[in-house]
């Protein structure tokens, strides 16, 4: 959507609408130098100052095109270098061989102007193309082979395909969501930030939509897509509504339809909400909010409680984004396991019950482990999903920075009732007005010490990363890989692991590390 000012320029300064190859219009002064086609970059100039200037070259008899064209000779910029307007011009061509063109700085046009005639053309106005100037990336073409750190160089443009990449996963578009999210993982791992559009030449999984909404954040600063998906109220509602728990993006679709756009529609509607609905809408804003390493922390220290009391010798570790090292993320999860085989069955339900004896639960979901590991091989299509025992649960934590250290050192060196009754102290709102704690969502996952490493690989991430590596074991290596097991179809058996380096060696992968996963 063009701006309506810039559309009202347009209108007075093309014709056609501004089609290709058009001329600036409305100016009589009749062509003097019909050799000389100029066009003037917007990028940097801005669409008012490029109108002032085509009129005034107009007016003095250059011949100025509104547009890109075969016929253009001279391209003048103002602000870019030379490197940049090469990229800009590759764009223009599809990379592919041009009419040579001028690359000139503003300082010839302004002389030009002041001549009243093309002046000749010297090194001071040329706008040297250096390809040194320009590192060309490339990477693999599978995000599990490459390494991705937390330090992004190209955030606004991964910002950007991240947004159009949540779009269409709301809309149920997954194919066009996958697109998105994999020429993101391409630009995270780069290891400079992209000035131009020649840097990107041969790389992987950039379609031509990724590359348009990529050359316009490089030309204008920002992408006008993006920019208006995120401003529609479609997009608005569909985040607002599938931000409560429990719902997904259907359910949010179908209430949208019957005009449900906000929180307060949604209560007063005539809805019945299901007991996880519920709880998302009664704890929406905390839900909503980034939970902190320091929450997980101490979240950590509450399991860690919890198993210790259950089970003894039963481990757990803290999975997800944050085993990956980021320091917020959307929730908590834990992967549990005990070194005895079978020893974990029947734990959930045990530590599910220690937590809400203490008044840690505000909402659980327990599902059963319904893994069945066939002779034959997964069945097919190989479910992305993992059937380990799970508890999908809503936590009850102490918001305070001083609270949760106190926290700490209660579950840390207390007995259970003793731990019970200081947390009961710090859930109550302190004179009935102020609440003192925080709702967090947290997953416990339940895995045999067999599954262990598959589990652990799986469910830290991050998304992409874990799809790729599937893709990978069923393109490149005719496996079958889930957060249970590795199966190999041309050899027909599982491959047995005690770590995920040797599901990496399995998979003819290069181990990558959690914190190099961020894809």
């Amino acid at each position: 959507m063009v701006p309506l000012k810039r559309r009202k320029l347009l209108s007075t300064q093309t014709g056609n609408n501004g089609n290709s190859g058009t001329d600036v219009i409305g100016v009589k002064a009749p062509v003097k130098f019909p050799d000389v086609v100029i066009f003037l970059l917007e990028r940097k100039m801005g669409a008012s100052r490029r109108a002032f200037l085509s009129q005034l070259a107009a007016k003095n008899g250059f011949h100025v095109q509104e547009t890109f064209s075969g016929m253009v000779t001279h391209v003048v910029s103002e602000g870019n270098s030379g490197a940049e307007v090469g990229s800009w011009l590759d764009s223009q061509t599809d990379g592919s061989a041009h009419r040579p063109v001028h690359l000139l700085d503003m300082s010839w046009f302004t002389q030009s102007m002041k001549a009243g005639r093309p002046i000749d053309i010297t090194d001071t106005h040329r706008l040297q193309v250096d390809e040194s100037e320009v590192e060309v990336f490339s990477v693999p073409s599978f995000a599990c082979q490459r390494r991705t750190t937390l330090e992004n160089h190209n955030t606004v443009l991964t910002d950007a395909l991240s947004l159009l990449a949540e779009m269409a996963e709301l809309s149920a578009e997954e194919g066009r969501g996958v697109a998105f999210r994999r020429a993101c993982a391409v630009l995270k791992c780069l290891n400079e930030p992209v000035t131009a559009m020649s840097q990107l030449r041969g790389l992987p999984c950039l379609g031509e939509h990724s590359l348009r909404v990529i050359q316009d954040i490089l030309e204008n600063g920002a992408s006008s897509e993006a920019e208006s998906t995120k401003c529609s109220e479609r997009f608005k509602a569909l985040k607002l509504l599938t931000g409560v728990f429990g719902v997904g993006c259907k359910t949010a679709d179908r209430w949208i339809r019957e005009g449900i756009l906000s929180l307060q529609q949604l209560t007063d509607s005539a809805h019945s909400l299901n007991r996880a609905q519920q709880a998302g809408v009664d704890h929406y804003d905390d839900l909503n909010q980034p939970v902190t390493k320091a929450e997980a922390d101490s979240i950590s220290v509450i399991v860690e409680k919890a198993l210790v009391t259950v089970l003894p010798g039963a481990t757990m570790t803290l999975i997800g984004g944050f085993r990956r090292g980021k320091q917020t993320g959307h929730d908590v999860d834990f992967l549990i396991t005990h070194p005895e085989e079978g020893a974990e069955v029947g734990l959930m339900p045990r530590v599910v019950s220690w937590l809400q004896s203490k008044g840690f639960l505000l909402y659980q979901k327990t599902t059963r482990n319904s893994y069945l590991e066939a002779k034959d091989g997964p069945a097919r299509p190989a479910s992305n999903m993992d059937r380990f025992e799970r508890c999908f649960s809503i936590f009850k934590l102490d918001k305070q920075g001083p609270g949760l250290q106190s926290h700490t050192q209660r579950a840390t060196d207390g007995e259970g009732s003793h731990f019970g009754d200081a947390v009961d102290s710090v859930c109550e709102p302190e004179n009935g007005q102020i609440k003192q704690w925080r709702a967090v969502r947290v997953d416990l996952v339940v895995s045999p010490i067999s599954q262990f490493p598959f589990a652990l690989l799986g469910w830290t991430g991050s998304k992409l990363f874990e799809r790729e590596l599937r893709r990978w074991a069923g393109h490149e290596k005719s496996m079958s890989l889930s957060s249970h097991a590795l199966y190999d179809s041309t050899q027909r058996t599982y491959l047995r692991a005690t770590s995920e380096e040797e599901i990496f060696t399995h998979l003819g992968l290069e181990f990558i590390p959690p914190s190099e996963r961020n894809a």
